[in-house]
């Protein structure tokens, strides 16, 4: 049992904070978050708005991201606002019921998956061509996006949503 099992750093709804956060223990945002931080995780709840910097080995975020974020693992649901960066080496997207259909919004942001890649596997990525996403719906309406590719593809893949907003949907 380590010595922050169970605590968590909370910005209840109706809090704002500005500035820079270090956290040993898990943070959870409720209200307003913005500036840069650094934990072990980061959970945005859906009146959540986390925007700035973020490096954490997890981020789950149903609420707002803004900014600059990099994490081992992300879970996406609600809303990710124009000129966002997400570098992560998994991202899973859960589809939210808004009006009867299902969808995550995307503004003009940028996801790099995987490892960034080293310059012989993105000259050979280029000359080869070929990786191929699937999105895989499982039950209880969740999509999981995943890439079917070789490592070398796979790995510092970006998908760039340039038309202003683009939505993921199941409908």
């Amino acid at each position: 049992m380590t010595m922050n099992e169970g605590k968590r750093t909370l910005i209840e709804e109706g809090t704002e904070l500005k500035g820079t956060l270090t956290s040993s223990c898990p943070v959870v945002v409720l209200g307003r978050l913005e500036g840069q931080m650094t934990g072990p995780s980061v959970d945005v709840a859906e009146s959540g708005v986390l925007s700035g910097r973020a490096k954490v080995k997890e981020l789950r975020s149903r609420g707002e991201l803004a900014g600059e974020f990099e994490a081992d693992s992300v879970e996406l649901s609600g809303r990710v606002h124009d000129k966002t960066i997400i570098r992560a080496n998994s991202l899973e997207v859960k589809l939210q019921r808004s009006d009867g259909r299902l969808e995550v919004t995307f503004g003009e942001c940028e996801l790099a998956v995987g490892e960034a890649p080293d310059k012989a596997t993105a000259v050979r990525e280029a000359t080869s061509g070929g990786a191929r996403a699937v999105a895989t719906p499982s039950a209880g309406g969740e999509v999981t996006a995943e890439a079917d590719a070789s490592p070398s593809t796979r790995n510092g893949r970006r998908k760039r949503a340039d038309d202003g907003e683009s939505h993921a949907e199941n409908a």
